[in-house]
Protein backbone atom coordinates (compact mmCIF):
# COMPACT_ATOMS: atom_id res chain seq x y z
CA UNK A 1 0.00 0.00 0.00
CA UNK A 2 2.99 2.31 0.94
CA UNK A 3 3.26 2.53 -3.16
CA UNK A 4 -0.10 3.20 -3.74
CA UNK A 5 -0.16 5.75 -1.50
CA UNK A 6 2.84 7.42 -2.91
CA UNK A 7 1.66 7.48 -6.39
CA UNK A 8 -1.78 8.89 -4.90
CA UNK A 9 0.26 11.49 -3.55
CA UNK A 10 2.00 12.22 -6.76
CA UNK A 11 -1.33 12.66 -8.35
CA UNK A 12 -2.96 14.76 -5.70
CA UNK A 13 -0.35 17.09 -6.75
CA UNK A 14 -0.66 17.22 -10.61
CA UNK A 15 -4.19 17.51 -9.42
CA UNK A 16 -3.32 20.79 -7.38
CA UNK A 17 -1.11 22.11 -10.32
CA UNK A 18 -4.01 21.59 -12.67
CA UNK A 19 -6.77 23.65 -10.45
CA UNK A 20 -3.78 25.93 -9.67
CA UNK A 21 -3.63 26.65 -13.35
CA UNK A 22 -7.52 26.43 -14.35
CA UNK A 23 -9.01 27.26 -11.27
CA UNK A 24 -12.86 26.05 -10.96
CA UNK A 25 -15.85 25.78 -13.14
CA UNK A 26 -14.79 23.95 -16.29
CA UNK A 27 -15.76 21.14 -17.60
CA UNK A 28 -14.62 17.57 -16.45
CA UNK A 29 -13.31 16.89 -20.30
CA UNK A 30 -11.16 19.55 -19.82
CA UNK A 31 -9.99 18.88 -16.08
CA UNK A 32 -9.17 15.40 -17.44
CA UNK A 33 -7.18 16.24 -20.82
CA UNK A 34 -4.99 18.80 -18.46
CA UNK A 35 -4.62 15.98 -15.87
CA UNK A 36 -3.32 13.69 -18.00
CA UNK A 37 -0.79 16.06 -19.51
CA UNK A 38 0.53 16.84 -15.83
CA UNK A 39 0.53 13.50 -15.33
CA UNK A 40 2.64 12.70 -18.55
CA UNK A 41 4.86 15.49 -17.93
CA UNK A 42 5.85 14.14 -14.33
CA UNK A 43 6.84 10.71 -16.24
CA UNK A 44 3.71 9.13 -14.78
CA UNK A 45 1.64 6.79 -16.75
CA UNK A 46 -2.25 6.83 -17.23
CA UNK A 47 -4.95 5.84 -19.53
CA UNK A 48 -7.80 7.63 -19.88
CA UNK A 49 -11.26 6.40 -20.19
CA UNK A 50 -10.55 2.83 -19.77
CA UNK A 51 -13.02 0.44 -20.19
CA UNK A 52 -14.73 -1.39 -17.25
CA UNK A 53 -15.65 -4.74 -18.12
CA UNK A 54 -18.39 -6.50 -16.49
CA UNK A 55 -20.38 -10.32 -16.38
CA UNK A 56 -24.01 -10.81 -15.39
CA UNK A 57 -24.42 -14.68 -14.87
CA UNK A 58 -21.72 -15.10 -17.98
CA UNK A 59 -22.83 -12.45 -20.17
CA UNK A 60 -20.98 -8.99 -20.90
CA UNK A 61 -23.06 -6.25 -20.13
CA UNK A 62 -19.78 -3.64 -19.08
CA UNK A 63 -20.19 -2.21 -22.18
CA UNK A 64 -20.32 1.54 -22.39
CA UNK A 65 -18.89 1.53 -18.80
CA UNK A 66 -15.63 4.11 -18.59
CA UNK A 67 -13.26 4.40 -15.71
CA UNK A 68 -12.21 8.36 -16.57
CA UNK A 69 -8.24 7.61 -15.42
CA UNK A 70 -6.49 4.37 -14.58
CA UNK A 71 -2.94 5.87 -13.12
CA UNK A 72 0.44 3.35 -13.49
CA UNK A 73 -2.32 0.58 -13.82
CA UNK A 74 -2.90 0.71 -9.64
CA UNK A 75 -4.77 3.72 -9.16
CA UNK A 76 -8.09 4.52 -10.45
CA UNK A 77 -9.21 8.50 -10.75
CA UNK A 78 -12.45 9.76 -10.92
CA UNK A 79 -12.78 13.16 -12.13
CA UNK A 80 -15.95 15.38 -11.47
CA UNK A 81 -16.92 19.06 -11.90
CA UNK A 82 -20.37 19.45 -10.02
CA UNK A 83 -21.26 21.27 -6.83
CA UNK A 84 -20.91 18.68 -4.49
CA UNK A 85 -20.07 15.00 -4.67
CA UNK A 86 -22.79 13.06 -3.85
CA UNK A 87 -22.57 9.13 -1.97
CA UNK A 88 -23.11 7.68 -5.41
CA UNK A 89 -20.12 9.19 -6.71
CA UNK A 90 -17.90 7.57 -3.74
CA UNK A 91 -20.21 4.07 -4.62
CA UNK A 92 -19.15 4.24 -8.87
CA UNK A 93 -15.53 4.69 -7.93
CA UNK A 94 -15.66 1.95 -5.50
CA UNK A 95 -17.64 -0.30 -7.89
CA UNK A 96 -14.53 0.35 -10.42
CA UNK A 97 -12.50 -0.71 -7.76
CA UNK A 98 -14.05 -3.53 -7.33
CA UNK A 99 -14.42 -4.45 -10.98
CA UNK A 100 -11.37 -3.56 -11.65
CA UNK A 101 -9.47 -5.80 -8.78
CA UNK A 102 -7.72 -2.70 -7.65
CA UNK A 103 -7.00 -1.27 -4.08
CA UNK A 104 -7.38 2.61 -4.17
CA UNK A 105 -8.86 5.13 -6.07
CA UNK A 106 -9.33 9.01 -5.82
CA UNK A 107 -12.56 10.95 -6.59
CA UNK A 108 -11.71 14.33 -7.71
CA UNK A 109 -13.91 17.65 -7.63
CA UNK A 110 -12.70 20.48 -9.61
CA UNK A 111 -15.57 22.55 -8.49
CA UNK A 112 -14.58 23.62 -5.13
CA UNK A 113 -13.17 26.93 -3.88
CA UNK A 114 -10.20 24.92 -2.21
CA UNK A 115 -8.92 21.52 -4.25
CA UNK A 116 -7.96 19.72 -1.19
CA UNK A 117 -12.01 20.07 0.20
CA UNK A 118 -12.52 18.14 -3.36
CA UNK A 119 -10.41 15.14 -2.87
CA UNK A 120 -11.60 11.86 -1.79
CA UNK A 121 -9.64 8.31 -1.36
CA UNK A 122 -11.87 5.66 -1.49
CA UNK A 123 -10.13 1.77 -0.42
CA UNK A 124 -11.65 -0.98 -1.55
CA UNK A 125 -11.15 -3.82 1.46
CA UNK A 126 -10.75 -6.26 -1.21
Amino acid sequence: MKSLNNLSYKVIGCAMEVYKTLGPGLLESVYEKALIHELNLTGIPVRSQVEVKMNYKGMNIGEGLRLDLLVDDKLIVELKSVEELKPVHHKQLLTYLKLMDKRLGLLINFNVTDIMQGISRVVNNL
